[in-house]
């Protein structure tokens, strides 16, 4: 037992110690340990307000982005819209202008072909009329009595112009 029990010197020499050696670390010790705690706990507090701070101005930097981002699409789509709307007009002008300019063309040729239909009837009439007048010339100049062989002078004479 006397183990357990130490005796009165050592427990007194024991308890000097002990006094000493908190005296000197409450003296010296504590408040340089407390401080540094303290120190820390300043430096933790801050970096917590800063990344709070910094987390309030992402946030807001990420709502403005966004929103800056939703009137860039807006404004594609009416950018799309107006581009489609002008693409429809310029295709509506291109056939209406397409459709006026072969409505020209068309009556340019209509008013072409009947001049040539005129010119050509005009040819076929001199041509008619010559004939007629080389044909009566001819038939004047034979004096037929019989109208047998006028007929057959007559259809003579329109082989003869048709093959030349």
């Amino acid at each position: 037992m006397s183990l357990l029990v130490p005796e009165t010197g050592l427990l007194f020499w024991m308890l000097l110690a002990f006094g000493v050696v908190f005296f000197v670390l409450a003296k010296y010790g504590w408040p340089v340990i407390v401080g540094m705690v303290e120190k820390r706990s300043d430096f933790i507090n801050e970096s917590v307000r800063v990344a709070e701070e910094a987390k309030l101005q992402l946030d807001n930097i990420k709502a403005t982005s966004d929103a800056i981002i939703n009137e860039a699409r807006q404004k594609q789509m009416e950018i799309l819209q107006q581009a489609a709307e002008m693409k429809e007009k310029m295709i509506e002008d291109a056939k209406t202008k397409a459709a006026a300019e072969a409505e020209k063309i068309i009556e340019s040729a209509r008013i072409s072909i009947q001049k040539e239909k005129n010119e050509a009837m005009k040819d076929v009439r001199s041509q008619v009329v010559s004939l007629s007048l080389d044909i009566a010339e001819k038939v004047v100049r034979q004096k037929l009595s019989d109208q047998k062989e006028q007929v057959t002078l007559i259809e003579k004479l329109m082989d003869e112009v048709s093959i030349s």
